[in-house]
């Protein structure tokens, strides 16, 4: 196992968020947490990234590094797309010359290699996070979390951008644990789906993604898995709001 948590409750101000969360990460596995809002899927993210504390509980990483994805970009305005990028490495003290080509290979990873010298403001919403997604990559981290970084994006670009993340992943043997309440989206991208129910968040059940790849979020097998979550997500939701 590349992560472990086992038990995982958080609690803040009396209210408890997380309860009993337990699951193990594969090398090379993308999993997917999905849910609705308040479910504490970015809490859970938060933990595994060593943000936060669990109340009780353990997160395991064995010793792997992990880098966080946020929703937004969090790009520097004043940077350009390759010095944000640099920064993550000047961060781990890469020297200049190897930072230089890192840089430059990160971002035409990401299909931004002409743009290096634009800045944040001169790039579109779905530019702004493929350079968040080559900061990232630039830590080397073994497990990369992503917190719904496609939400706010229309449905073209997000299309493009999972194309993206299904190559880097494949190319790389990256890691994934990714946060999204889009269920098409979670299939569309995981090896394994958890659905995470509310009040308090917790596991309610795993789905094992078998379609084949590369996948697209409307072909009918992705369709088909993405209905039976959701049904059974609209269960979890009655059932809480019988409570």
């Amino acid at each position: 196992m590349l992560l472990e948590l086992r038990n995982v409750s958080k609690v803040f101000g009396g209210v408890r968020a997380l309860q009993s969360v337990s699951f193990d990460v594969a090398p090379g596995e993308v999993l997917c947490l999905a849910g609705e809002n308040g479910c504490g899927k970015s809490t859970l993210l938060s933990i595994i990234a060593g943000l936060d504390a669990p109340t009780s509980g353990t997160v395991d990483t064995f010793g792997r590094r992990v880098a966080l994805m946020f929703q937004e970009p969090a790009l520097f305005p004043w940077l350009t797309a390759a010095a944000n990028v640099d920064l993550a490495l000047r961060a781990r003290a890469v020297p200049r010359d190897v930072r230089r080509e890192r840089v430059a290979r990160l971002l035409t990873t990401v299909g931004l290699a002409e743009f290096a010298g634009k800045r944040p403001h001169q790039l579109s919403g779905g530019m702004r996070q493929r350079v968040a997604l080559a900061r990232a990559l630039a830590q080397d981290a073994d497990v990369l979390l992503m917190d719904e970084p496609f939400g706010a994006l229309d449905a073209l670009t997000r299309d493009l951008l999972h194309e993206e993340l299904e190559h880097i992943v494949e190319s790389q043997g990256l890691t994934v644990v990714f946060v999204t309440h889009n269920v098409r989206e979670a299939v569309r991208l995981a090896d394994r789906v958890i659905l995470l129910g509310t009040r308090p968040g917790r596991v309610v059940e795993e789905f094992q993604v078998r379609a084949s790849r590369p996948r697209q979020i409307n072909t009918a097998d992705v369709a088909e898995l993405a209905a039976h979550i959701t049904g059974r997500l609209h269960e979890e939701g009655s059932g809480n709001r019988g409570r």
